[in-house]
């Protein structure tokens, strides 16, 4: 009972000595009103090399972060593709407790230590939002012979074994995940080929140093717009919805879905920010809020599109929930596939 008294004798206390320093004219310290933000630089971690569908999203928002002042401190964009990505979720895990540290994630959030064995798991980190979730398009050379996914895994099937080359970005990620399913589809194994990021696989294509590759839509759309290369598929289970001309005569809507060739595989991959575990909630509201600011921006739209995103936003448990099903998803394919860390 008397500590009851005590705290509302104190309350009481804490009030009158607010509303003097409110008649007296006095301030209180705006730390102690203010909500939390970024009192030094903030790093922007890429766990995948330059020029892929992470990377360019990356450093969009940083720039659109930068024309809008968004922000009162910089947000400096930082690869660590080392590893399959390893090497920025490592670091991003080792700054447990620091607030001016972000990553971009792509599949490789559960796809590297789960074919690694790193010791790394998406827990160690707190969740901020989704952005995003990422297509993936079957693509060839504009100088191929295959007009359709259908022509082309009809050839892959006629072949033999490692006939064809598929690029794609890393070792036992998302583009190997989706090419084995090819593999089991036409019954020939691809010679699968990997590089740093997305915009070297795309190059590789258009080179003709490789028949094809999965890259997502933003990786390709130059080259596909440059009329260099063709798309022959999605994998999703419906068309894209995006139906402004890319080329003189195609828009993303009109690139059929590989189901519509018969390919029973859809994959999408999350864009998505997480930062080190130990964060506040003031915290990660704040990194909320700045996202929610740049998906409001008319470039940000312009972006989606572009890149054909699925245009999908999740934070808070939402947000958790459907990470922890997307790690259990990929431990099936990943088991399937054989690339399981032993």
């Amino acid at each position: 009972m008397q500590h009851t008294t005590a705290s509302i004798l104190c309350n009481t206390c804490v009030r009158t000595v607010v509303a003097a320093t409110t008649i007296l004219g006095l301030s209180i310290p705006a730390a102690v009103l203010a909500d939390w933000e970024p009192t030094k630089p903030v790093e922007f971690i890429i766990p995948a090399g330059t020029g892929g569908g992470a990377d360019q999203m990356a450093r969009f928002i940083q720039g659109m972060v930068a024309k809008h002042n968004l922000m009162k401190q910089p947000m400096v964009v930082v690869n660590k593709s080392g590893g399959a990505g390893g090497e920025g979720f490592l670091y991003v895990k080792e700054s447990k407790g620091d607030p001016h540290k972000i990553i971009i994630t792509l599949s490789n959030l559960f796809t590297t230590p789960l074919a690694t064995g790193i010791p790394f798991n998406w827990k160690d980190l707190t969740p901020v939002s989704m952005l995003a979730l990422d297509e993936f398009v079957l693509w060839v050379n504009a100088d191929s012979p295959y007009k359709t996914a259908k022509d082309y895994l009809a050839a892959v099937k006629a072949g033999k074994d490692n006939d064809f080359k598929m690029a794609g970005t890393g070792s036992k990620q998302e583009d190997q995940i989706i090419t084995v399913a090819l593999d089991k589809f036409t019954g020939k194994k691809f010679t699968y080929v990997p590089f740093k990021g997305g915009g070297d696989v795309a190059v590789q294509l258009v080179g003709g140093h490789v028949n094809s590759t999965v890259n997502n839509p933003i990786e390709a759309v130059a080259h596909w717009r440059a009329g260099k290369l063709r798309p022959l598929c999605v994998f999703d289970d419906k068309r894209m919805p995006y139906k402004g001309k890319v080329t003189d005569t195609m828009s993303w809507s009109d690139i059929p879905t590989c189901m519509e060739a018969g390919v029973k595989v859809d994959y999408l991959m999350l864009r998505g920010i997480f930062m080190p575990g130990g964060a506040s909630q003031d915290q990660v509201s704040y990194y909320i809020n700045l996202f929610k600011k740049v998906r409001a921006l008319p470039e940000w739209k312009e972006f989606m599109e572009k890149g054909a995103f699925n245009q999908s936003f999740m934070t808070g448990k939402e947000y958790a929930s459907w990470v922890g099903k997307a790690e259990e998803t990929h431990k099936t394919l990943m088991k399937d596939a054989g690339f399981l860390a032993k």
